[in-house]
């Protein structure tokens, strides 16, 4: 919707129509030809099934949002949503577009904020352009920087450059609160402040925080670690610490002790989403200029491309697939990164007839004692019937001290049976170049040799990130979060093979892991 002067706006919603209340200072004498009505009928509350044909019919239409993540922004009903991903998708459009739909509301008050003054100006302009076709009486006042509607609402546009200026808002109240290209601030500090100042005494006013950003940026990682590791694309999500990625939840002793704060959602933006810039073609020529780190984020809106990252292929739209049922006939088995002061990690795997390495499940916990880890894989294991092998890491057979078994022997004690992890030499530089042969796609099946389900959040939002080691190229940076990747590497290193030779003509799972030893299997 960007870059074209003649756009129509729609908002998007639901069923309760505000419609702009008349100047209580127009003067009766005014001819009534004169009097100019809204031409939008602006929604109050919002419905992720609106049906853009309820608005057709309406005369006067200025904005129309394109069909698809525009429209989906508009109509979100989550308390924070983002809206972000390649250039020229109509983001700053949408932003303009969503807080219009409250300006009948008399006590809406909204804020829109840019990170410099110069950035604020590109806003402002097309503010200009827009509103009063909008809303005829709605005034711009340059010394507040701020839109007041004839219904007395408000809508302030600013800029935040420094983590102190939200002190500027200290003591102020907000019904909606606007962040565009959210990734310009280097930390969540300003996010986080301002979703203090965000309430509203209206019980028919909602309250939301919104935002738009291309990937990069100096606030890339915390952006991407608040709003797209959590939760497969477009899917609503329980908030969560932007530092320990817990899930945000009501106290001990509140009314809703327990329960999430409240939902997040990234809604996915696309050049082909906006047919005025993607249709020409000038634009999509002009990023596919660009350098492929650039290209990757700003024509394809790919969170997980940055500067340094080990494993480059990772492509979410390609290497994360929806969950299916694995099929009884697949070997299956597991590997795990055991670690109690930092992070333990397992993963599960499933090997199709194709050979190809599906990862169906993960587990990342902290502070768990070995046999804890070995019970709770047992229990997430009940329904899968039979795991052929576990990997382990093979310094857990070290023994810590003269007596007592090892922690691999405590954990196998318990059930939970291990094989020692590929530790010979080169073994690790072995592993990652496995990795990156499997993330590539197979000439004959045309498919990639190694997917992950959707639902393995913490290890598709940690494989791309992944540094390589500055002094070693061909090694990662092992002081980085690299547990996941370790029981990554242990498995695929196992060498697993599908076999109908270790299976009955009915497809039954046969064999299993045999057990050399009688107390502690291997």
């Amino acid at each position: 919707m960007e870059n074209n002067t003649s756009v129509k706006l729609q908002a998007a919603a639901s069923t309760q129509v505000l419609r702009k209340r008349q100047s209580p200072k127009r003067k009766k004498s005014k001819p009534k030809e004169q009097v100019q009505k809204p031409k939008v009928e602006i929604q109050e509350t919002v419905s992720p099934e609106y049906d853009s044909s309820e608005i057709e019919q309406h005369a006067n239409v200025l904005f129309k949002p394109n069909e698809g993540p525009q429209t989906e922004f508009l109509a979100a009903a989550e308390r924070e949503v983002l809206y972000g991903g390649s250039a020229g998708g109509g983001k700053s459009y949408a932003m303009l577009a969503d807080p219009l739909r409250y300006m009948g509301h008399p006590q809406f008050s909204g804020l829109l904020l840019r990170h410099t003054t110069e950035e604020l100006r590109e806003l402002i302009f097309k503010s200009q352009e827009l509103y009063p076709k909008i809303w005829p009486g709605i005034k711009w006042s340059e010394r507040k920087m701020q839109w007041t509607a004839p219904s007395g609402a408000r809508l302030w546009m600013s800029y935040l450059d420094r983590d102190d200026d939200v002190l500027r808002y200290q003591g102020l109240a907000f019904s909606w609160i606007g962040f565009d290209e959210l990734t310009q601030w280097a930390t969540p500090y300003a996010w986080n402040y301002m979703r203090s100042r965000l309430r509203s005494t209206a019980p028919d006013l909602p309250i939301f925080m919104r935002a738009t950003t291309n990937p990069g940026g100096r606030g890339h990682h915390w952006v991407k670690k608040m709003f797209i590791d959590p939760s497969p694309y477009n899917r609503a999500f329980d908030a969560t610490d932007s530092e320990t990625g817990e899930v945000l939840r009501y106290p001990a002793g509140h009314s809703k002790a327990g329960k999430s704060l409240f939902k997040r959602r990234f809604i996915p933006a696309r050049l082909s989403d906006n047919p005025y810039l993607s249709e020409a073609g000038d634009y999509e020529a002009m990023l596919l200029s660009l350098p492929e780190q650039q290209r990757r984020q700003l024509l394809e809106g790919d969170w997980d491309i940055k500067e340094g990252a080990a494993f480059t292929e990772f492509d979410r739209r390609v290497h994360v697939v929806e969950p299916y049922r694995i099929p009884s006939n697949w070997v299956k088995f597991r590997a795990c990164d055991y670690g109690y002061g930092s992070f333990s990690a397992v993963v599960w795997f499933a090997v199709s007839p194709s050979e190809q390495l599906v990862v169906y499940r993960e587990l990342y916990v902290s502070k768990v004692l070995a046999t804890d880890l070995a019970d709770m894989i047992l229990d997430l294991e009940a329904e899968d019937g039979n795991i052929k092998y576990g990997v382990l890491d093979s310094s857990l057979w070290h023994k810590r001290g003269d007596t007592g078994p090892s922690l691999a022997e405590q954990m196998i004690s318990r059930g939970c049976r291990w094989r020692p992890s590929d530790r010979s030499r080169g073994s690790r530089v072995a592993g990652k170049n496995e990795i990156h042969r499997r993330l590539q796609i197979d000439e004959f099946t045309e498919e990639p040799r190694l997917v992950f389900f959707d639902t393995c959040t913490n290890l598709t939002a940690q494989l791309p990130s992944i540094p390589l080691d500055k002094k070693n190229p061909e090694d990662i940076d092992t002081k980085s979060e690299d547990h996941l990747y370790d029981a990554l590497r242990y498995g695929i290193m196992s060498r697993p093979r599908f076999s109908i030779f270790d299976y009955d003509p009915m497809g039954r799972p046969g064999g299993g892991m045999q057990v050399a030893d009688s107390t502690f299997g291997y």
